[in-house]
C-alpha cells in the first residue's frame, strides 16, 4: 500500500535516523570501515573516510555516491599532522561532529622472537596511539550525546602464539573505551567497543589465504559461518544511533559466539 505524501507532513519520506549527522570513519576505504559509511549514507549521514591509501579513498567515494555528503581525507593517523589535517578538513566542511568510528589499524604478525621494535613501534603506533589521537582531537567537535566507537578484537580475549603485538593493542583499545567513557561523559559523550571475530576482510583473506585455513577459523564459530563487514557495519551504526543512547564504556564481541560458546 502506498503511503499518500501529506501523511509526512512537509516532507516527501520519512526522515533517515542520521539525517543531519557527521561521522568520522577512520580505515574507511574498503572493509570494515567502508561497509560501515555505506551503511550511514544510507541513513542520511554526512560521512568522512580518511585512511592511508588515497586512491582507495577516491574510488570508495565513488563507490558510495553521495555528493557532498562524503569527504575523503587521506590521513596515517599514527601522524599527528595528519589528523590535525583531517579534523580542520571537518571543521571547515561541515562544522562539528556526531561520531567517530575509530577503526583504522593494521596487523603484523609474528613469533616474539621474530618481532622487531620497528614492527612494534609500527603496530602500536596506528592501533592504539592513533586510535587515541583520533579520540583526543576529535573532542574538540563532537557535540554534546555523541558517540565514539573504537574498533577492539576478539584476539585480546585469546592468546595466540604469533599475535601478541596486535592483541595487546587491542587489548588496550578496548581499555580505552572504557577509561574514555569515564572522561568524557560529562559532556554526554558515549564511548564503546566493537570486538570482532573472523571477519572476511583484505586483512582476513592475507593471513587465513587458503580454503582449509578458513575452514579451520569456520568451525570455531557457533553461528556456522564466518562474518562479514555488513555484520560489524550493522553493530557500529547501532552505538552511533541514538538507539544506544544509555550504553558507554561497554565491549562489545560481533564473533558469532566464538569467544564465549563451543560449537557442537
Amino acid at each position: 500500500m502506498k503511503v499518500p505524501d501529506e501523511a509526512w507532513g512537509s516532507h516527501p519520506c520519512p526522515m533517515a535516523e542520521f539525517d543531519g549527522k557527521t561521522i568520522v570513519i577512520t580505515g574507511g576505504g574498503s572493509g570494515i570501515g567502508l561497509a560501515t559509511a555505506r551503511r550511514l549514507v544510507d541513513e542520511g549521514a554526512n560521512v568522512i573516510l580518511a585512511g592511508r591509501d588515497a586512491d582507495r579513498l577516491e574510488t570508495a567515494e565513488k563507490q558510495l555516491n553521495a555528493g557532498d555528503r562524503v569527504l575523503t581525507v587521506p590521513t596515517d593517523v599514527s601522524q599527528e599532522a595528519d589528523l590535525d589535517r583531517l579534523y580542520s578538513r571537518v571543521e571547515q566542511r561541515y562544522g562539528a561532529l556526531d561520531g567517530v568510528f575509530a577503526n583504522a589499524g593494521i596487523a603484523i604478525f609474528g613469533r616474539s622472537g621474530d618481532v622487531t621494535v620497528a614492527d612494534f613501534d609500527q603496530v602500536i603506533g596506528t592501533n592504539v596511539k592513533g586510535v587515541y589521537f583520533t579520540v583526543q582531537k576529535a573532542a574538540a567537535l563532537l557535540r554534546e550525546g555523541g558517540s565514539v566507537v573504537l574498533n577492539g578484537s576478539w584476539l585480546a580475549h585469546r592468546g595466540l602464539a604469533f599475535t601478541s603485538v596486535y592483541a595487546a593493542g587491542k587489548a588496550a583499545v578496548i581499555n580505552l573505551a572504557l577509561s574514555l567513557a569515564a572522561d568524557l561523559g560529562d559532556r554526554g559523550i558515549r564511548v564503546n567497543a566493537i570486538s570482532p571475530g573472523y571477519i572476511r576482510t583484505d586483512m582476513f583473506d592475507s593471513i587465513s589465504s587458503t580454503e582449509e585455513q578458513r575452514e579451520a577459523c569456520r568451525s570455531q564459530v557457533v553461528l556456522g559461518r564466518l562474518g562479514a563487514p555488513e555484520d560489524i557495519a550493522d553493530t557500529a551504526v547501532f552505538l552511533l544511533s541514538s538507539r544506544s543512547s544509555y550504553i558507554t564504556g561497554q565491549e562489545l564481541l560481533v564473533d558469532g559466539g566464538m569467544i564465549n560458546a563451543m560449537p557442537v
